[in-house]
């Protein structure tokens, strides 16, 4: 490993720890997924953060239109420890009814306009700091490939 990719894997993987401290102070954790998922891949001359597929939902929220698998929400009340009266309404019932008003409305993240767990994370400030640390780098391909690959994993 050269310096070049030592350094970027280090500012990275602190990137990562970020991502997650900051996902954790958003409340986003439910099954943890998402953190785990989250891996950082280098070379010489770029870096990139993947992370699971929902990223984007959590990063824009989820608009209103299809329904979302209602399989996953049943798992999302039960990783989020949501109680319900269970003689009153079934875990899928409910689960039912989350989709559908996701379907209709959006999820919260939507209507807000999506969250800040990437802008607090990937600021231009941090990006510079890492691009002075750089000896060689090529700075376009490396300014947005963080920011972009969790996006394209979502």
């Amino acid at each position: 490993m050269n310096d070049n990719e030592k350094i970027l894997n280090d500012e990275f993987e602190l990137l990562k720890d970020d991502l997650i401290d900051k996902y954790d102070e958003l409340k986003m954790r439910a099954s943890g997924q998402f953190a785990d998922s989250l891996e950082v891949k280098t070379t010489s001359t770029k870096a990139e953060l993947w992370g699971i597929d929902y990223t984007e939902y959590l990063i824009d929220g989820r608009g209103p239109g299809k329904f979302p698998p209602i399989a996953s929400i049943e798992q999302w009340i039960k990783d989020k420890g949501i109680s319900f009266i269970e003689s009153q309404i079934s875990i899928s019932s409910l689960a039912f009814l989350i989709a559908r008003k996701i379907a209709r409305e959006g999820t919260q993240y939507f209507k807000q306009g999506g969250t800040d767990l990437i802008e607090d994370v990937f600021t231009p400030e941090r990006i510079q700091s890492i691009i002075d640390k750089l000896t060689f780098i090529v700075v376009d391909d490396f300014v947005f490939r963080g920011v972009r690959a969790l996006q394209d994993a979502a």
